[in-house]
Parts: structure tokens; C-alpha cells; sequence
């Protein structure tokens, strides 16, 4: 299985590849590639730039994207379904590990059919009376238990849509009460609490093929973004068990400091697979690509694993799917 070369996964500027991004791309080779709101015009441009991504290196790269639905939602109507955000989704359904399972097998036939392969979900995070705004409604629930087993039923319904699940944020974004897209929260719980909450849905998830770490300091570890320390990056292999894929959340996030070439270089330093930069702004991609470096051996590896999880989608009835799904929502189990 071909990964690329580099150990990044970048974005582009706009809805079209330039010439200037493809001959990057070509030369950087990247793992893979993620895409926005600024990616996205309709279906037919959306398979054309997907193509022309995967073109660029020539091999079938993932293209990610973010479709957790509700405010944290790229594509949407009147192309695509818009959702409710996940929170309401579990809160609302007659069987929320069943609505949950329906509505992400329809997100994944969504992304498949425009050339999308990959979802930054499930976020696995444990919402708590203190989680930010600007995560709780994106997460499944406050009990550990219920978060894992639902966060469980999201990824399978990725894999059988042939869409490979990012689990995010390890190991675990919940007690952040800051915006990281602005902020550098600290975690001030004892390890003890951490292993009996927050970590528990990634030790139960520590199978799946890829994951996101988070921008936060866990005080009861040490005093780094869990994306820059190695003793965290330690906890997330050991202690959690998760082998896979391990990317950094977007670097361009505000809860790092430094330059991107600081920022990248700290974060592969501790530990982490792949380097996120989701801007598309040239330049910066350049200093990324720079600080990155090439997968090593054992970032191949585990590389390789991850894309053999991605097959064709199993078959599926769509209109049926959406039936039930309305069925769960209004209490009706047959529509």
C-alpha cells in the first residue's frame, strides 16, 4: 500500500487545484489531503477536485474532510443533508446507538460518492458540565460507557461506507473549557479521573486506523499540548493502546505557539504520525513540509494499515436508510 512520502496531510486554497498547488503536491508527495467549505461548490466540482488531488501524486491518496454534522459540517444542503448536530442526535433518538449508526452510513455514502474517503469523526471526546461551546454539542454524551459504544457504532458505519473514521481528540478534549481554535486549555484532573473518563472511549476505539490528537495541557502529566508531548504521545500508544495512524489536530490552531516550522517540528518530535495543515495557504505549506519530514519506516507502516482498513462500500439501501432514520427521530420505528 502506497502512503507518499511526506508525513503531512494538506489542504488546498480553493475549489479548483492551481497549477502551483498540483506541482507542490507532486513534489512533496503528502500522505493525504483534507478538504473545507472553501473546497466545495457542488458534487460534479467536488469529484473533479478529488481526482485532481489523488492525480497531483499520483496514487490513490485520502482525501479527509470534517462532516461530524451541525455547526462542524462541510458539506451541505442543497447538495447534501444538512444534520443535526450529534449531542441533539443522541438526545432526540428512540435508539441513539441505532440513529447514530444510520445517520453516519449516510454520511458516509455522501463523502464516497464525491471522492471523500476519510472523516475526521467520531469525536470520542466526554462532554462534562465545563466542556466549551464550541465542542459539546459535537460530542455523544457525558458517560464514558455511552460515548464509546456509540462513538464504536459511528466508525463502523464509516468502514462500511468504505470511509475511514478519524477518531479525534486523543486523548480526550472534553474538561477543555477554552476554544483551542484560540486558546491553550489546561486539564487540571488527576490521572486516575482521566483513565476512568476521559480516556476510556479511546482505549475502547484503540483498534481503529487513525486518530487526532488534542492542543491541550493535561497538568497531571506534564505542562505541553498533548500534540507536543512525548509523555502524552506515551499515554496515547501505552496506556490507551493505540496503535494506529496518529495525526495532529490543525497546527494552525492558536493553542500552539511558535512558528508552523516550531509547531510542526515539536509535534513529530513527541511523537506524531502525520502533520495537519489545513489552510492551503502556499507558504505556509512550504514551512510544513519542511519541518515535517518523510514517514519514517515505522510512520509507513502504520500508514499502510490504516488505507487497508478503506474498501469498497457494502452495498446499501440509501432511501431505506433514511426512512429509518426519520423513524428513530420521531419515535415511529417503521417511519
Amino acid at each position: 500500500m502506497t502512503t507518499g512520502r511526506l508525513a503531512a496531510v494538506f489542504g488546498c486554497s480553493g475549489p479548483e487545484l492551481t497549477p502551483d498547488e498540483a506541482a507542490f503536491f507532486r513534489d512533496a508527495d503528502p500522505f493525504g489531503f483534507i478538504l473545507f467549505a472553501r473546497n466545495v461548490a457542488d458534487p460534479v466540482q467536488l469529484r473533479r477536485l478529488t481526482a485532481a488531488l489523488r492525480d497531483a501524486v499520483g496514487r490513490d491518496a485520502p482525501v479527509l474532510i470534517d462532516q461530524e454534522g451541525g455547526r462542524v459540517q462541510r458539506l451541505r444542503a442543497p447538495h447534501w443533508r444538512d444534520w443535526a448536530p450529534p449531542l441533539d442526535t443522541v438526545a432526540g433518538a428512540r435508539d441513539p446507538l441505532r440513529a447514530m449508526w444510520v445517520r453516519s452510513r449516510i454520511i458516509a455514502h455522501e463523502l464516497r460518492g464525491v471522492g471523500v474517503d476519510a472523516n475526521c469523526a467520531p469525536c470520542a471526546d466526554v462532554a462534562g458540565d465545563d466542556t466549551h461551546p464550541f465542542l459539546k454539542n459535537r460530542c455523544y454524551g457525558t458517560d464514558p460507557a455511552v460515548v464509546s459504544e456509540i462513538s464504536a457504532a459511528v466508525a463502523e458505519a464509516h468502514l462500511a461506507g468504505g470511509v475511514l473514521p478519524v477518531i479525534k481528540h486523543l486523548p480526550g478534549h472534553g474538561r477543555a473549557t477554552a476554544d483551542t481554535h484560540h486558546d491553550l486549555p489546561t486539564v487540571t484532573a488527576s490521572r486516575a479521573e482521566l483513565t476512568a473518563t476521559d480516556f476510556a472511549p479511546f482505549k475502547a476505539l484503540n483498534h481503529l486506523p487513525m486518530a487526532m490528537t488534542a492542543h491541550i495541557i493535561f497538568a497531571a502529566y506534564d505542562d505541553q499540548p498533548a500534540t507536543q508531548s512525548a509523555t502524552m504521545i506515551r499515554v496515547i500508544r501505552d496506556e490507551i493502546g493505540f496503535q494506529g495512524l496518529l495525526m495532529t489536530d490543525d497546527l494552525n490552531m492558536q493553542a500552539l505557539r511558535g512558528t508552523l516550522a516550531d509547531r510542526t517540528a515539536a509535534s513529530m518530535a513527541a511523537g506524531c504520525d502525520i502533520a495537519l495543515h489545513c489552510k492551503g495557504d502556499m507558504a505556509e505549506m512550504l514551512e510544513v513540509a519542511g519541518a515535517c519530514g518523510d514517514q519514517s519506516a515505522a510512520i509507513r507502516a502504520r500508514a499502510a494499515r490504516a488505507l487497508a482498513a478503506r474498501h469498497a462500500p457494502d452495498p446499501v439501501d440509501i432511501l431505506a436508510l433514511e426512512a429509518e432514520f426519520r423513524g428513530l427521530m420521531s419515535g415511529d420505528a417503521h417511519g
